[in-house]
């Protein structure tokens, strides 16, 4: 019984910690976006914060994309995104995040790390080697 009990709090406790990082949905679904460009895809998940869901929303795009600096491309979403109840990023290799200052979403290729006004999206799951030939007008869709 006593085991029973401790294995039930320590399930309660770790849904909680963990279950919104795990849930990457919409009203149930799987919220996954693909973006071409130049005949290859990378195809990234989206976490389930207000501002994935607002980009998600606005989705398809043809949009233009942009080089900065050495590690990231970047581009502007016609309308600029939520960041409340969105977690600050920690970017890695294949991150999407969005940078509230200046209303950009930005893919990155290379890590990166913190910086204040950056929030997470969602991470590549395939594709992450093409984000730094991107070029041009991209296409992105559900």
């Amino acid at each position: 019984m006593r085991l029973s009990i401790i294995s039930i709090v320590l399930f309660i406790v770790v849904t909680a910690v963990y279950g919104d990082k795990n849930t990457n949905s919409l009203k149930g679904k799987i919220m996954q976006i693909s973006v071409n460009s130049n005949g290859q895809t990378t195809v990234f998940q989206l976490n389930n914060s207000e501002a994935a869901k607002e980009l998600y929303a606005q989705l398809p795009l043809d949009i233009e994309v942009e080089n900065y600096s050495n590690n990231e491309k970047i581009f502007y979403p016609p309308k600029k995104l939520t960041t409340s109840k969105t977690p600050a990023a920690d970017a890695k290799t294949g991150t999407l995040a969005y940078y509230a200052p200046w209303g950009n979403v930005v893919m990155f290729y290379k890590d990166f790390g913190t910086a204040n006004g950056l929030y997470e999206l969602g991470y590549a799951v395939s594709g992450v080697e093409h984000i730094k030939n991107m070029s041009g007008m991209i296409q992105i869709t559900k």
